[in-house]
């Protein structure tokens, strides 16, 4: 359970509208009905007790394991196996890592119990706080946390044996664990491992952690398995771990403290230090409290009904997630694919865990309204991952090259950043990296390890990706169609850049790349389709079927991905009326899947053609239908808070269709009063007169200026009002 909100008077305690456990359950929303299927109906995301981007969030663990696409909770699980410092990407299908596990248990000593029942009646989850009572233990264990750190406090309900056990997370049987006696604490590591590409190889750093106690104990050992080990070290052993344990009395109290870092032990327990200097519990959950609400109120929505505040403030947190923090309170920093060398910042954060084909489309652009200084951080992170590696990774998380997914969305997003006058980086840099990847072909090695565009030589030669080529040493092969449509999305945002930097001989051949589109056009069916390179279309082509050459969805889907140049795709499909058609054809037929993301800009292509009511009309209906404020209340994986950031979006009436342009199309909003605040100190405040869906023709900007479907994004910064009439 959660606390909900108790009235719509609390806005400096937003942090109580928001409901961690949704998406801890199979969606319960219409598309998951309809396209949901294995980890798809899954949202993925976690009751993470945690900051805005931290480094390391806190979870009630019901799953062991760091397996690909296990979370480490689930509403439906009953058994509870501690509290894990977790880096789990949230709502998503890869994996947790460089995590450990702290599991209180009282009564006599036990290395082979590893879990104990517990109820959803006796758990509070909240963003900076959990509580959850375990009658059985007789005890109550509570958990806030900092941007590294965070402190748990157990409350004995009877008196008895305590016993704390602490186990690094590692499927591979690595890792270590040391107890000090002498220095009361408990540290260790797990070892990160990659996946997607260079699957298994080490991802050169680790999980640290450093484990305080405010009392003091005589029994502790360390174990592998259900076996002691004698000794208060044990490393690279199946199931390894450590215990201490206490003799207390009812109601005696236990707390410990906890340090986290991706370069060493000891960077753990200077982030611990700093962050939490002395043992006050309640000071450090009013502190997170008050980040929580500081960073929640940059929007501040207004309605009577409660359900879709909580909706929108549970959106709002879980866009919140990631990037993830990756240097210490001093600027330390694991180097990025770096074979565990460390760096030092001379200013700013360090970002890593970019779901880049997820997180572009809606979940930086948010950011970048809101939160611009954070933006160059993530922009200067992905600049010196290009220098440290060589090449601008268009997917990097556990810090290292992945592969996955299609496109190069890394240039996307710096491009978008750059539109939006958010600069404070090496802009050349940043464009020399870009351009290495739209332009060079890297080694065997290189490429194989996961740097470079994924066959970009056949892009190149034929103006697309021709079905012949698999496109091998990538996470996804094949998906031809897609990666031409995502790559030539990239070209153009590139080519934007290009012209901003008078690069014009680069302008002149990304802008014509930027119309690759069109190479995949079959116009006899009027659909992307896959080509052979002696330009043959695919013949065995159904629009409505999930084929090889498509990305995780059908090319009657895919074929509106062309968001840089909606009126060309227009003009492709026959005008219109005819594109207009297209549109209702693919809601009437019930393709539109908000569970994924390559078609979230559709609803909003009406506005390219004037139909502002039918717009206003389908995502009305995919706000109400596909978000919910229990378990169950988000379609498919959440993706670093990809779809959970649409929502927040389209409930205020903004979506960027092209984020790397500086539109955002315009929509009926779902809230009568939403008032953002920018970084920049101006506030920019959109209302309805109405609670009726009304033609946006009827929106003014500043009480004066119609605007007719589309606004700046230079409009909305400078502050003012976007009024519904």
């Amino acid at each position: 359970m959660y606390l909900p909100a108790a009235n719509a008077q609390v806005n400096n305690k937003l942090v109580y509208y928001v409901n961690p456990l949704t998406g801890t359950a199979a969606s319960t929303t219409l598309s998951s009905q309809t396209h949901g299927a294995g980890t798809e109906l899954l949202a993925n995301t976690i009751p993470a007790v945690t900051l805005p981007f931290a480094m390391t969030q806190w979870v009630p663990q019901t799953r062991e394991s760091e397996q690909k696409c296990l979370a480490p909770y689930y509403y439906k699980d009953s058994m509870f196996y501690g509290i894990r410092g977790t880096h789990w990407l949230s709502g998503s299908c890869t994996q947790d890592y460089g995590s450990f596990t702290i599991l209180p248990l009282t009564g006599k000593l036990s290395l082979d119990k590893r879990s104990v029942p517990f109820s959803h009646q006796q758990e509070q989850s909240l963003p900076h706080y959990y509580r959850l009572t375990l009658p059985q233990q007789h005890t109550v264990t509570e958990i806030t946390a900092t941007e590294r750190s965070a402190i748990m406090r157990i409350t004995m309900q009877k008196t008895d044996s305590l016993y704390i056990f602490i186990r690094p997370n590692s499927d591979a049987g690595k890792g270590y664990i040391h107890v000090d006696l002498a220095k009361q604490e408990i540290t260790g590591y797990n070892p990160v491992h990659r996946i997607y590409q260079g699957r298994g190889k080490p991802a050169g750093f680790n999980g640290y952690f450093v484990i305080r106690f405010n009392k003091s104990f005589v029994v502790r050992g360390c174990f592998s398995g259900n076996t002691a080990s004698g000794s208060d070290s044990i490393s690279n052993q199946k199931e390894l771990g450590a215990y201490i344990g206490f003799a207390l009395s009812k109601n005696e109290q236990v707390s410990l403290q906890t340090g986290t870092s991706f370069t060493g032990i000891d960077a753990a327990r200077n982030n611990l230090i700093h962050e939490i200097p002395n043992w006050n519990f309640e000071q450090v959950k009013s502190a997170a409290a008050a980040t929580w609400n500081k960073t929640l109120s940059k929007i501040i929505v207004s309605d009577k009904d409660e359900k879709k505040k909580r909706i929108f403030y549970t959106a709002l947190y879980h866009s919140f997630q990631q990037p993830r923090l990756f240097s210490d309170h001093n600027g330390t920093y694991p180097v990025f694919a770096g074979n565990y060398l460390v760096a030092q910042l001379s200013s700013g954060s360090y970002y890593d865990d970019f779901s880049m084909w997820d997180i572009f489309r809606a979940q930086l652009p948010l950011l970048e309204l809101i939160d611009t200084k954070r933006v160059n951080d993530f922009v200067r992170s992905l600049i010196l991952k290009s220098a440290q590696g060589g090449w601008l990774p268009n997917f990097p998380c556990w810090n290292s090259y992945t592969t996955a997914m299609v496109g190069d969305h890394g240039t996307a997003f710096i491009a978008s950043a750059y539109q939006k006058g958010i600069r404070d980086y090496d802009i050349q840099q940043a464009y020399n990296a870009m351009r290495k990847n739209a332009f060079d072909i890297p080694s065997t090695e290189a490429y194989k390890d996961g740097r470079g565009r994924r066959s970009l030589a056949s892009y190149l030669q034929y103006g697309y990706y021709p079905l012949e080529d698999s496109i091998p040493d990538a996470f996804h092969v094949k998906e031809q169609v897609s990666r031409t449509l995502e790559y030539t999305y990239d070209d153009d945002c590139l080519a934007g850049m290009a012209l901003a930097l008078n690069k014009q001989e680069d302008y002149a051949i990304l802008s014509k790349r930027g119309k690759n589109y069109r190479n995949v056009f079959d116009s006899a069916r009027g659909f992307m389709n896959g080509r052979y390179a002696n330009g043959n279309f695919y013949k065995d082509f159904d629009p409505d079927k999930k084929l090889f050459f498509i990305t995780e969805g059908t090319s009657r889907q895919y074929s509106f991905f062309v968001p840089h140049d909606v009126p060309g795709l227009i003009a492709l499909m026959g005008g219109p009326v005819s594109f207009e058609h297209a549109l209702d054809e693919l809601f009437d037929k019930g393709q539109y899947w908000h569970g994924n993301e390559p078609g979230q800009q559709i609803p909003f292509l009406y506005n390219y053609v004037k139909a502002y009511t039918k717009t206003n009309k389908q995502v009305a209906q995919i706000l109400s239908s596909q978000y919910d404020d229990g378990p169950g209340g988000l379609s498919g994986n959440d993706d670093a808070g990809q779809v959970s950031a649409w929502y927040v979006l389209a409930s205020m009436g903004i979506y960027p269709v092209n984020p790397a342009s500086q539109q955002y199309a315009v929509t009926t909003p779902l809230f009568n009063n939403i008032s953002l605040q920018m970084e920049n100190g101006q506030q920019f405040r959109i209302s309805k007169q109405s609670l009726h869906n009304i033609p946006t023709g009827n929106v003014l900007l500043n009480g004066t200026q119609q605007i007719d479907g589309f606004i700046d994004h230079a409009a909305i910064v400078r502050g003012g009002s976007l009024i519904f009439r």
